[in-house]
């Protein structure tokens, strides 16, 4: 097709009046594309966003993460999970003790409660652990200390808060030494851990109070089991050859035979990492076959609109051709305009898609991250349906007869 610059700059400016005359209907038929283009930067944003968070909360879990939960239970032939632990003190030594792949190990139990200190309050949760765990965390104490072996071996009623506890019960900053009372219990304070940030799922870490394990289990749970081992392996090329030595040790402590289903289950870093990132994909995908769905309805108002224009104009297409126009001069033109309301309805889309994302990060407080692959991707779709939507309309006006359009009323 061979057209020269003044006549394509011509054609161009013929098109765009022709979409100027109707700007109302110009700016209906845009509209799919506009959502359609917003939305898939806006989805891809968040799915980006989400993926670095996730992470970033992976990655605060702590070095060659592994933790030991609790598993289903075989009853009447049918397997369960009742989410009772069979899990002991005694097993995570054991670990500490025979596992040559594992540097770190610490139990780790869970309750929850009102923590009071002097007239301030706060409802959190309370970590009883082992002195491993700062070390299994990655997560340092910022004022004071962590507490130590003998304390956890006499069951002490010391504890570190966290950041966000501390705040709420001492604003002066003056925690450390202070009193508190955990379930009517009292508790000195020895340490504040340093911030750790939200997780992926927007909750507060650094809303917890770490105690001895010991001390939880005999002063705020009153049981003798465990809820989890939490264990860092010593490399990472190790935690497969580490979470090897763990499953066996425990189906051996548990008296599990061979062929029987472990009562407990194993999750490593990559593991939990990969469950959340499969499930932040899926989410995306689906998410984005929507917007799909609205760009592909944009582009078939696109083609409805350029045939009702064919129809509107048959009269001066026939003129055009009359005076000596070409079949590829009304082609190109048509299709100029198709591609024109498409590019017109990227950018727009682009800059609501861009608006929103930032909207949605200020608003939900979720993470965003706007990439221009998200950007460039969404633009060539547009202008893509805008040549695939107005071929057909912009070939149908290249064929008509001259002599057939000027008789057209």
């Amino acid at each position: 097709m061979k057209v020269s610059v003044l006549r394509l700059l011509n054609i161009t400016k013929v098109g765009l009046l022709a979409i100027a005359r109707n700007k109302m209907r110009s700016a209906l038929t845009m509209l799919g594309i506009i959502i359609g283009v917003g939305c898939v930067i806006t989805i891809v944003a968040l799915g980006a966003g989400a993926t670095s968070s996730i992470q970033s909360t992976i990655n605060s879990l702590g070095t060659n993460f592994i933790m030991v939960m609790p598993g289903a239970t075989t009853q009447s032939g049918a397997r369960v999970f009742t989410g009772e632990s069979r899990l002991t003190p005694e097993d995570a030594q054991a670990i500490k003790t025979e596992a040559p792949a594992v540097a770190y190990v610490s139990p780790n139990v869970r309750a929850a409660g009102q923590v009071v200190a002097g007239e301030l309050n706060w409802s959190t949760s309370v970590n009883g652990v082992d002195i491993d765990w700062p070390f299994i965390r990655a997560w340092n104490v910022n004022q004071g200390t962590f507490f130590t072996e003998g304390d956890v071996r006499t069951s002490a009623k010391v504890c570190v808060l966290g950041s966000t506890v501390a705040e709420n019960l001492f604003p002066a900053g003056d925690g450390v030494g202070q009193a508190i009372r955990i379930k009517h219990v009292p508790f000195r304070v020895v340490g504040v851990l340093e911030d750790k940030g939200g997780n992926m799922m927007g909750q507060d870490q650094d809303d917890l109070i770490v105690a001895p394990y010991t001390t939880t289990m005999k002063q705020l749970q009153g049981r003798s089991r465990i809820d989890t081992i939490l264990v860092s392996a010593v490399a990472g090329d190790q935690v497969s050859e580490a979470q090897t030595e763990i499953e066996a040790l425990l189906r051996q402590r548990h008296r599990i035979q061979p062929g029987q289903d472990s009562d407990f289950q194993i999750r490593t870093q990559e593991e939990i990492a990969s469950t959340a990132s499969q499930t932040s994909k899926t989410l995306s995908f689906l998410l984005i076959g929507v917007a799909a769905v609205s760009l592909l309805v944009g582009g078939i108002g696109i083609m409805n609109i350029m045939l009702v224009s064919v129809t509107e104009r048959t009269r001066e297409i026939g003129i055009r051709l009359a005076i000596g126009a070409k079949g590829r001069h009304v082609l190109l033109q048509f299709l100029l305009e198709a591609i024109s309301l498409s590019a017109a309805g990227g950018i727009i889309g682009i800059v609501l898609g861009v608006l929103s994302s930032h909207l949605v990060s200020k608003m939900a407080g979720w993470p965003t991250t706007v990439s221009t692959g998200s950007i460039i991707l969404a633009f060539s779709f547009a202008a893509a349906i805008g040549v695939f939507f107005g071929f057909y309309p912009a070939q149908k006006a290249s064929r008509l007869d001259p002599i057939d359009a000027l008789r057209y009323e």
